[in-house]
């Protein structure tokens, strides 16, 4: 198993002596290789289960295992993706891709391989020169990607990162993830709004309730493509599956 939530609450401290229930008795499980969304309202947690995963947090209750190894705080397993791609500017993007692996002491010839391979996976060949100002911001996500997977994590972890691109690009993008993530082998884990996407990219969708989250619904998306979300969205089940979500989340009730 390279992910499992068991029982998992978090709380945070507020103003006088309360506390906020962000997470609440979460228990989940993330198979190697397996690519997991988590959907919900805003506020009910989703990012602190991020959080939680990568030992940024650590939960008020409950364990939190990465490569059945519990977490005790922050780990070398995970690579964490953000809505910016948070490039540094300063440095050109073969040295941006290289950043990881120079804060973990990799030599230079061997950081200078991993970086020029993970850039190729990730369609920069030729950008390697540039800098982030040079860069679509397509372009960029996709160097933050490349960042994300020269560590060789075994959990990415991705936190909206499509959210401000627009609609071609998003699709575009996300189809590109999904490719190299796949070919890559690795266990992901996306936050996300939005519901298409969630469908979309997964193998299977958890979606928690209104704060403090819980799963309130697990998802197995049978579906051929993930590989290839720009394939996957023209079937028809697509649909089905997001009214699906759309049911679990009460949104028509909402917006009635």
């Amino acid at each position: 198993m390279a992910l499992e939530f068991s029982e998992v609450s978090k709380s945070f401290p507020t103003q006088g002596e309360g506390s906020l229930l962000a997470v609440d008795n979460v228990s989940f499980r993330v198979e190697e290789g397996e690519f997991v969304s988590v959907v919900g309202p805003s506020g009910c947690g989703k990012s602190t289960i991020l959080s939680m995963t990568a030992g940024l947090y650590q939960p008020t209750s409950g364990e939190v295992r990465v490569s059945n190894e519990l977490v005790t705080g922050p780990n070398a397993h995970v690579g964490f993706m953000l809505q910016k791609d948070l490039l540094l500017p300063w440095r050109s993007i073969i040295a941006n891709i290289e950043f990881g692996l120079e804060a973990r002491g990799v030599g230079r010839e061997e950081r200078r391989a991993r970086a020029m391979k993970e850039l190729e996976h990730c369609q920069l060949s030729g950008f390697e020169d540039h800098y982030p100002y040079q860069l679509s911001g397509g372009m960029r996500q996709r160097a933050a990607l490349a960042r994300t997977l020269a560590i060789n994590p075994e959990i990415i972890l991705l936190d909206e990162p499509f959210s401000a691109l627009d609609a071609q690009t998003k699709l575009l993008l996300q189809n590109s993830f999904a490719k190299t993530i796949k070919e890559a082998g690795k266990t992901t884990l996306l936050i996300t709004h939005d519901l298409s996407e969630a469908v979309l990219m997964s193998d299977r969708i958890l979606v928690l309730s209104e704060r403090p989250g819980q799963v309130i619904a697990e998802i197995k998306v049978d579906l051929p493509h993930r590989d290839q979300p720009i394939k996957r969205r023209v079937l028809p089940e697509v649909g089905e599956y997001a009214a699906q979500l759309f049911k679990h989340l009460k949104l028509e009730e909402k917006a009635a």
